[in-house]
């Protein structure tokens, strides 16, 4: 059996199950190490808070959108995985997008404006949409960089949670 993305995750930093649970009291969250080792070799399902902790602990914040994207079954249906991308590519990507939608802005105002979407404007309505998901995993790549940069005190998080408490 292949080893779950928690597991591997704790092995690249190098963190033993046991340090994993010293962390997780110092935070005055406990997991036992023998349930961490259920939850690793897929004999356990993972919680939740469980991911949170554990995403914090190994400064990982993609281990939420995975939790969501690949094990939550409302998530499976709902949340996209983000990938993990360099902030040019993201920004790159965003501005495409952005560009796109542009252009598709007066259509989609001439498609919905009697609250109806015709057959004739399905065709168009869906390539909207699609673009519009496509603006929205931006966003999520972008949310994700953040919170790694975060993480990996990249970015003054003092500083950043001041701002943007504004």
């Amino acid at each position: 059996m292949s080893d779950t993305v928690y597991k591997e995750i704790r092995k690249n930093h190098d963190l033993t199950r046991d340090d994993v649970c010293d962390k997780a009291s110092l935070m005055n969250m406990p997991i036992q190490p023998e349930r961490l080792e259920r939850i690793e070799n897929g004999k356990f399902p993972i919680t939740p808070d469980e991911v949170m902790l554990l995403a914090e602990i190994y400064g990982e914040p993609t281990l939420c959108n995975h939790y969501c994207s690949k094990e939550c079954p409302i998530g499976e249906k709902y949340v996209p995985e983000v990938k993990v991308k360099d902030l040019a590519q993201i920004v790159l990507e965003m501005l495409s997008s952005l560009n796109s939608m542009k252009k598709s802005q007066e259509r989609l105002i001439e498609i919905t404006a009697d609250g109806m979407i015709d057959d004739d404007e399905i065709k168009d309505f869906v390539f909207i949409q699609k673009e519009l998901e496509r603006i929205s995993i931006t966003v999520e790549a972008l949310q994700l960089w953040v919170e790694q940069m975060l993480a990996d005190k990249k970015i003054n998080i003092e500083k950043y949670n001041q701002i943007k408490g504004e």
